[in-house]
């Protein structure tokens, strides 16, 4: 059964950092895609990076150069490190692969 934990996320001021870590079991991060999905309140989930099994990266627009998608396999780990954070960046992140999802974290960018 494939199981998933996101830790990292927390309150941050706008311009800063935050590191966001995926932890699987029962999957083999290392051949499997593997999403982070963002939901705001009243919004829609939204896929925010993936990386895959051979570690080819996907980034929404609205992250691409602020946000990093990499791969520990000895981990198995997925991590998210997000910098120059925006108020518009708040939201709830979600791990996902092989139709699993975790549980969440949440991030919130104020000042």
């Amino acid at each position: 059964q494939v199981h998933l934990v996101e830790s990292g996320g927390g309150l941050v001021q706008p311009g800063g950092s935050l590191r966001l870590s995926c932890a699987g079991s029962g999957v083999l991060f290392s051949v499997n895609i593997i999403d982070w999905y963002r939901q705001a309140p009243g919004k829609q989930r939204e896929l925010v990076a993936h990386i895959t099994g051979g570690g080819t990266t996907y980034y929404a627009d609205s992250v691409k150069g602020r946000f990093t998608i990499s791969r520990d396999n000895a981990k198995n780990t997925v991590n998210l490190q997000m910098n120059s954070l925006k108020p518009e960046d708040t939201a709830t992140y979600y791990c996902h692969t092989l139709l699993t999802w975790g549980q969440g974290t949440q991030v919130t960018v104020s000042s």
